[in-house]
């Protein structure tokens, strides 16, 4: 094996595919059969045709996030492309497109640019190289009399310049760089900018494809009737009324529920209402007031130590002032505003799918095993999503398309009704957790006990990430308290209950900022220190995070003087690498018990920004998807089976109770943090303790409620 060939393999082992076409083999240099074809190759994740045009394939799923803009940024600006002239493509599910840090072709946990802020550059940065030799090899100059700008690649000091699309003719033969060189910050002409997004002309003009958008010729449309008890499954159904509707072509069994394809959605759902199913399984005693008592009684079990520093327990017996507090966060659904849905088709020497996945690799797989095809003969196309959360890092309905491709040999399109989602979903966990917390006599935490209840994730989605038995995601931002505690333990204790769970925006931290957050206010109050104040004495050793506290805090006049019956509330928390604080003012209605939120003031530090103003987006929809949760949700389980099945019953915040938002971006972290769900973790403590702040009273369970505040009201 050559110098070169070694260091390509060894850039392929970290993951980082630059300046080089991707075969089967490997790795290899641009070569004259390429240029003949017509374009420019130089990595798997970018093309450069004649005709100017930089297309940029993005391996992460769009779901608002603003990944197909912020990701061809990172390209564009060290490849010194003509922004104009950027274009991107969604990547198809292959290994190639595969994270570089998960090893597997996922969005999620707010790893975008993360996990791509350097090998992008380094794409965009080996590929301009190649430009600047092959135009400097035609001119017969050295190379570093040639720079590259705006598409164009000049010679310093002669008037001769070459555009990227004549030089696809030129470049064959040009070795990639082992070490292409990136641009110091000083130098970016489109990171830092707030460019406009890519992705609003065609969602603006109807073009963009959603997977309910998907039509495949011959395509049949099913519908699914699933069981009305969590756990439950088919035992017989009547497909005799059903066969009688015009356009219903066949009924078909599934493992968790019974699919009628026809020729239209109408067809399809009419045919579900006349199957007459019996089901069994589930437990019909199953209900939150059940669930309620599952909890309570394992929150009374030791648990797994995740954590324990000092001892916490002498520390609590021997405080000049101590607090225990319970809280307790319910199950919540993802209520996204498309609906589940997959198309799929299985022939016998291939299989295609159309779906709006987070989880690509995970499509691809179940595709494999259901079709019986080789890799290379299944094909996944990834739609827009209309909103993920973390829902559609899910296969189940993946699944449903598959199987049925498979048993009527056509493309089958799958389409859940709202009510299907809602009472099908993998739901934010619910959480119990305990604390007992200990001050000195100057007011400083001398200990903290944790202790929480909640399923696990992990331990069905990636099993091998449970260390000793504890799901990292759910003590996450409790294992890893932000404050300077001497003494600290946390104990998780897993409970598994027929309700399934799954990734939900931001996972954990949406539990235990609430806990972690509320309780600090309750501390700085029992201490007589103002509840800033009492923050930053304990982030002494933290100047990113002590930076945003003084942000927030300053930018919505904290301390300044507000009417009766209003409040501010303050709370801070790091996840995803990013720090987060926030203040929000409320005003409560003491006659409705209504909480109405006004105003939020945030201050981000997520390191390098790419695009300031998808930041932003980020930051304001992550705060409303919060305070949604916040003030209103809750999945509400009866007689073995949850009975929200719409908006009707599953109230969301609606656009007359947003707030006004204000972000500011606060420059701290050298490295690049994450910004889809970080904005949701400290928005619903910051409400709790505006309310308090406002009424006097404190609230250690969500949602904030009308009824929860007026029982309060009745107690203050």
């Amino acid at each position: 094996m050559s110098r070169r060939e070694f260091l390509q393999h060894a850039l392929a082992g970290t993951g980082i595919a630059v300046a080089v076409t991707m075969t089967p083999l490997g790795y290899r240099v641009f070569s004259a059969a390429d240029a003949a074809a017509g374009e420019f190759v130089p990595s798997v994740w970018l093309t450069i045709a004649p005709n100017e045009t930089v297309t940029v394939m993005v391996a992460k799923s769009e779901m608002g996030q603003g990944v197909s803009t912020s990701l061809p940024m990172l390209v564009a600006d060290e490849l010194e492309a003509n922004w104009g002239s950027v274009r991107f493509v969604f990547a198809p599910a292959d290994d190639k497109f595969r994270d570089p840090v998960w090893g597997t072709q996922a969005t999620g946990g707010s790893t975008s640019i993360r996990h791509l802020y350097e090998p992008l550059r380094l794409a965009g940065a080996a590929a301009r190289e190649m430009l600047i030799a092959a135009a400097a090899r035609e001119w017969k100059v050295p190379a570093e009399e040639c720079l590259a700008a705006n598409g164009v690649v000049r010679h310093k000091r002669k008037l001769k310049s070459f555009s990227f699309g004549q030089l696809t003719s030129m470049v064959a033969g040009i070795a990639p760089p082992a070490k292409p060189k990136l641009k110091t910050p000083q130098e970016f002409r489109l990171i830092g900018k707030e460019i406009p997004r890519l992705d609003v002309p065609e969602k603006v003009s109807g073009a963009a494809i959603f997977g309910m958008d998907v039509k495949v010729p011959g395509m049949l449309v099913a519908a699914v009737a699933h069981p009305p008890l969590i756990g439950a499954h088919p035992a017989s159904y009547s497909s005799a009324a059903a066969l009688k509707i015009k356009g219903v072509r066949q009924i078909i069994k599934l493992p968790k529920g019974v699919a009628v394809c026809a020729d239209s959605l109408p067809a399809a759902r009419g045919g579900v209402d006349v199957l007459k199913i019996k089901w069994e399984g589930g437990d019909p005693k199953l209900d939150n007031a059940s669930l309620d008592a599952r909890f309570a009684k394992a929150l009374n079990e030791s648990g797994i130590k995740a954590k324990e520093t000092g001892d916490p327990a002498t520390a609590f017996n021997a405080a000049a002032k101590k607090l225990e507090a319970t809280f307790s966060l319910p199950y919540l659904a993802h209520a996204t505003m498309e609906p589940m849905n997959c198309t799929a088709h299985i022939t016998a020497e291939r299989c295609e799918v159309w779906a709006p996945t987070q989880n690509q690799t995970g499509v691809k797989a179940m595709a494999e095993k259901i079709s019986g095809l080789p890799a290379d003969k299944v094909l996944v196309n990834t739609t827009y999503l209309g909103g993920g959360f973390g829902r559609r890092f899910e296969t189940d309905v993946v699944e449903e398309a598959l199987l049925l491709a498979k048993a009527t040999g056509k493309p089958v399109k799958v389409i859940w009704a709202r009510e299907d989602d809602f009472r099908n979903d993998f739901y934010r966990p619910m959480n119990l957790s305990r604390v007992a917390a200990s001050l000195d006599s100057q007011g400083k935490i001398t200990g903290w006990q944790h202790k929480v209840v909640c399923p696990s994730i992990f331990a069905r989605v990636f099993p091998d990430t449970m260390k000793n038995g504890v799901d990292q995601a759910a003590v996450e931002g409790v294992a890893n308290l932000d404050y300077d505690v001497p003494n600290l333990s946390v104990n998780y204790v897993r409970i598994d209950t027929p309700v399934p769970v799954g990734f939900w925006r931001s996972v954990g931290s949406s539990h235990n900022a609430f806990v972690v957050e509320t309780m600090m206010d309750e501390l700085a109050y029992l201490a007589g220190v103002d509840p800033v104040e009492f923050r930053l004495s304990h982030l002494g050793g933290n100047p990113n995070a002590y930076a945003v506290v003084k942000t927030a805090s300053m930018r919505a006049g904290w301390g300044k003087p507000l009417p009766s019956g209003k409040g501010r509330g303050f709370a801070f928390h790091r996840s995803f690498d990013t720090n987060v604080a926030m203040v929000a003012e409320v005003a409560v209605d003491r006659k409705s018990g209504r909480v109405k939120v006004s105003r939020v003031v945030c201050a981000v530090d997520c390191g390098p920004v790419v695009n300031p103003e998808i930041v932003r987006s980020q930051i304001e929809g992550a705060v409303c998807f919060g305070l949604s949760a916040a003030l209103k949700e809750r999945v509400e389980i009866a007689a073995g089976g949850v009975v929200s099945g719409n908006f009707s019953n599953y109230d969301l915040l609606r656009m007359n109770e947003a707030p006004r938002i204000e972000v500011h971006l606060v420059k701290g972290q050298d490295k690049p943090g994450g910004i889809g769900e970080p904005g949701v973790p400290p928005i619903a403590p910051a409400v709790a303790n505006a309310v308090f702040a406002a009424i006097g009273a404190r609230f250690r369970e969500l949602p904030l409620s009308p009824k929860a505040i007026l029982k309060a009201l009745k107690k203050t």
